[in-house]
């Protein structure tokens, strides 16, 4: 929404040579204000699973994901939720990486890997406002995944 999970995304693709999705749903979300938080806290307390219009991911030419999302209310947005529900991911090697203003990642990650039972999770990683934190993120970012080259 403000950029800081997609610029999380594009170093790891970036550094990987990855192909890089961002969800888009069919109902615009509110981008700043309080309109922003309390839709994004609503939304994740009464577990709203928006369309998605993206075009249809062959996720059985990938065996391993990294799944990237802001937290928001200690968990995963929205479209991550429908992402999961339509696709029923299974039996994948998964990374998690969230963009978070100060805490929730843990509870985040716990929440995600409940939600892709069943698939290997090979990491996790937070990063605390990368925007703000620009060349500290995308030097961390980096790393992280050039770790998974080794694996």
């Amino acid at each position: 929404m403000d950029g800081n999970t997609k610029l999380i995304a594009e170093k790891i693709a970036e550094t990987l040579n990855a192909d890089i999705v961002e969800l888009k749903t069919s109902k615009k979300l509110p981008k700043e204000g309080f309109a922003k938080y309390f839709w994004g806290g609503k939304s994740v307390i009464f577990g709203e699973k928006p369309k998605l219009i993206n075009k249809r991911i062959d996720l059985d030419q990938y065996e391993t994901i990294f799944i990237g999302t802001p937290v928001w209310a200690d968990s995963y947005t929205p479209p991550i939720k429908s992402f999961i529900k339509q696709y029923k991911i299974q039996s994948k090697r998964i990374a998690l990486f969230a963009s978070h203003g100060g805490n929730g990642a843990e509870k985040c990650f716990a929440k995600l890997k409940t939600a892709l039972a069943g698939n290997e999770f090979i990491g996790e990683m937070a990063f605390l406002e990368p925007k703000k934190n620009l060349q500290e993120s995308s030097d961390r970012a980096m790393k992280w995944a050039e770790s998974f080259l080794k694996m």
